[in-house]
């Protein structure tokens, strides 16, 4: 009796861990690969929003990504929108997270700095619209009264300036995101190694180079990863704040992606987007993940 309740615990102790993922199987493929394989099929066929899968179309709704140059302006418009900004984020991000370290009583400098994170994407570029508006817009009325400038100038109309325009409120919005990030980070590192290099007499500024940043740079990547991800991605600020315009000056791979669909309502051609912008996603996080694997290698 004793044998056979001892063998079927350890049928159950091998088997359990199948079983418990069974459900996070499940909702995996029901979110991501039933999906997934629907936009596939919309590719490749001819669909509108209130007709999906009509007909078979084959290559037909790829062939005018390839015949003209915009949506591959598009595309690389989305990478240079995106790798700068982030860049900027996570160096910004950790100077303002080794500044809180530094304080002590910098509680009170958590809950602002949070404040723009907790803002919904809507209401941030509503005020940067504000901000930004010729007329009496907080940017041109304080740089017109400094006597920095002649006349008020447009922003987010000038096909030069309206990119970086949108860049400067995403980075408001998430720098806070990858300030906390780096405070957890900076957090999460061992006091032995600080103790010993203070104990050989190295300088703060040696042991910032020496030190934290080899420990910090797999946390780095991985935040600078996750943070190219959502930027690529970025609709809200853009449809907000220009419209993609002047011209195509601010449209990025999303909200070319929603103009084909919700406004031309051409679903099969906004899905064969949506693959092309995928095959852009893997091939800027290529290395990217190549070298946060590098990195951990090195400090592993």
């Amino acid at each position: 009796m004793s044998l056979t309740l001892q063998s079927s615990q350890g049928r159950w102790q091998r088997t359990a861990p199948r079983w418990m993922l069974t459900p996070a199987t499940i909702g995996l493929a029901l979110v991501c690969v039933v999906p997934g394989l629907y936009t596939l099929a919309l590719a490749f066929t001819k669909s509108t929003l209130g007709q999906p899968l009509t007909a078979w179309a084959g290559w037909r709704n790829f062939a005018p990504l390839a015949q003209t140059s915009d949506f591959a302006f598009t595309l690389l418009r989305t990478v240079l929108y995106a790798v700068p900004a982030c860049m900027l984020q996570l160096v910004f991000g950790l100077l303002i997270a080794l500044l809180l370290q530094a304080l002590r009583q910098g509680r009170w400098a958590y809950s602002l700095i949070l404040l723009p994170l907790m803002t919904p994407p809507v209401l941030v570029g509503v005020a940067w619209k504000l901000l930004l508006a010729p007329a009496g817009g907080l940017f041109n009325g304080t740089l017109l009264r400094l006597g920095w400038l002649g006349e008020p100038v447009s922003l987010l109309g000038s096909t030069t300036w309206a990119l970086p325009a949108v860049m400067l409120a995403d980075s408001w919005q998430w720098l806070p995101f990858v300030v906390v990030l780096c405070v957890a980070a900076l957090q999460a590192l061992p006091s032995d190694v600080y103790e010993a290099a203070a104990l050989d007499g190295a300088s703060p500024r040696r042991i910032f180079i020496k030190v934290t940043l080899p420990l910090l740079a797999p946390a780095l990547v991985g935040i600078f990863l996750l943070r190219v991800v959502m930027s690529l991605k970025t609709f809200d600020l853009v449809y907000i704040l220009t419209a993609g315009g002047p011209g195509r000056a601010t449209t990025l791979a999303s909200y070319e992606v929603w103009k084909s669909g919700l406004q031309n309502f051409d679903i099969g051609q906004a899905a064969a987007q949506t693959l092309v912008f995928c095959v852009l996603v893997a091939w800027v996080t290529w290395p990217i993940l190549r070298t946060l694997a590098w990195v951990e290698r090195r400090t592993g």
